[in-house]
């Protein structure tokens, strides 16, 4: 799991939408969606918190925030929806302010202008509710709000709304454009272990020939071979690895090349297969894998091989150095093995499948922030130094695997991202794959 300290991962850019009560922000958020998500109701303050959706315009991606109307002597419930406005403007990369056009401008739109020139965040003017040609003159007059050209909407009708988005394009940072569907070749497995675990037997019973080289000597293998293999009717590319030796700089000549060439097996792979001798205990290289495969950000199956040579004294101690040793890849999928035998090799097809599809996985940004509104209300931040950062909401920035990236208004403690992950886990599955969590924390402005 990652923080805010690693490389920031590229993330959907954020839109935030305000504005007074009842003036059509939601109708608009779903106009902008191109389709019915957020909940409208001709009745002010139906949308309380903010919710969060994923947006597409022009092949480029990005996240709209809808909020609650924003008033400024707000009390009670009120003051609440205001607050949580003010948060998803810190967290913004630009806003949409939502003025009525058949109204004109009022005191709390002015009041709003203020907040939006403290936060120094781009801001584009939709005038809503023009519906027909004799109100947009009405809309001109937004200009006298002093945040630049208004765009005439009608967010229920659909009038002016492709301006309107080009605009917020504009004022939003370069996202990411939209992923398209690629043809690819089958999915790649590299089988990993330390030296004479049995990769190059495993290989061979799932290929049913003599394919590679197999001796039991220790470090037959060197050279990286790829074998097109059919598992439970999927054809996989497997990656028969030499085994990593105990460190790359203690290797020497041909093994040096050897444990180079692994590496770059793990980083080609999709999914890796970390082959574990269940006869012997777990070894500190053992670990060593696991913990280069998890880095590298790869899907991840162990399989304890050897398990015909284990009696039931070995297998109580391997259950114990499991759960001692092997408490940061619970999430791994696990199988035991015999290659010699082929006992349970043909669950290998079912465990690759599983991690796979777990490491590919994408929550919609909606489903992920009602996950998080309701860990988050039972398990709130503890308070420290009298203050309690609070997650505001979070998007997924990208799979394989599968990241999350929270924006928050303070820094978050590790041990508490380690809590959001479980739950992650526990709400989604996410078996056999990785699964990095990085926080974006909006301080606060100290002037209000």
């Amino acid at each position: 799991m990652t923080d805010s300290t690693t490389a920031e991962t590229r993330t959907a850019p954020v839109l935030a939408v305000v504005g007074r009560p009842n003036v059509g922000k939601s109708t608009l958020v779903n106009r902008i969606l191109g389709r019915r998500e957020a909940v409208v109701q001709d009745v002010p303050g139906v949308t309380r918190d903010r919710v969060s959706y994923d947006a597409t315009w022009n092949g480029r991606e990005f996240v709209v925030v809808d909020t609650g109307g924003w008033a400024p002597d707000a009390k009670g419930m009120a003051a609440q929806i205001a607050e949580q406005a003010e948060l998803a403007i810190a967290a913004a990369d630009a806003v949409l302010f939502v003025v009525d056009a058949t109204v004109g401008t009022q005191d709390i739109d002015e009041a709003v202008v203020q907040v939006l020139r403290r936060s120094k965040k781009p801001v584009v003017l939709a005038a809503n509710k023009v519906d027909d040609q004799r109100s947009e003159a009405e809309a001109a007059t937004m200009w006298n709000l002093g945040l630049g050209e208004p765009y005439a909407v009608s967010a229920l009708h659909g009038r002016g709304s492709g301006d309107l988005l080009d605009a917020i394009l504009a004022a939003l940072p370069e996202a990411p454009r939209e992923r398209e569907a690629v043809e690819r070749g089958p999915r790649r497995v590299a089988i990993v272990g330390k030296p004479n675990v049995g990769k190059s037997s495993l290989l061979n019973k799932l290929a049913k020939q003599q394919r590679v080289v197999v001796d039991n000597v220790a470090g037959t293998t060197v050279d990286p071979v790829d074998e097109l293999v059919e598992v439970d009717g999927e054809v996989y590319r497997f990656i028969d690895t030499a085994g990593i030796r105990r460190r790359v700089k203690e290797a020497s000549g041909h093994e040096y090349y050897a444990s180079l060439r692994t590496h770059g097996a793990i980083e080609r792979a999709e999914v890796c297969v970390v082959v574990v001798d269940a006869s012997e205990p777990l070894s500190e290289q053992d670990l060593r894998i696991l913990t280069s495969v998890e880095e590298a950000g790869r899907a991840l199956v162990i399989a304890f091989n050897k398990w015909d040579l284990t009696d039931e004294e070995r297998r109580r101690y391997l259950d114990r150095e499991i759960e001692r040793d092997l408490v940061q890849f619970e999430w791994a999928g696990k199988i035991n093995i015999s290659a010699q035998t082929g006992r349970h090799v043909d669950k290998l097809g079912v465990a690759i499948q599983e991690a796979l599809t777990s490491w590919e996985t994408r929550i919609s940004t909606g489903k992920l922030n009602a996950f998080l509104g309701r860990i988050v209300a039972a398990h709130p931040h503890p308070v420290r130094g009298g203050k309690q950062p609070r997650v505001l909401f979070g998007t997924q920035a990208q799979a394989s695997p599968p990241t999350f990236v929270l924006f928050t208004s303070g820094q978050i403690e590790p041990g508490y991202l380690r809590f959001v992950e479980r739950r992650l886990r526990e709400e989604f599955g996410f078996v056999g794959t990785p699964v990095h969590v990085e926080v974006r924390a909006r301080e606060k402005r100290k002037n209000r």
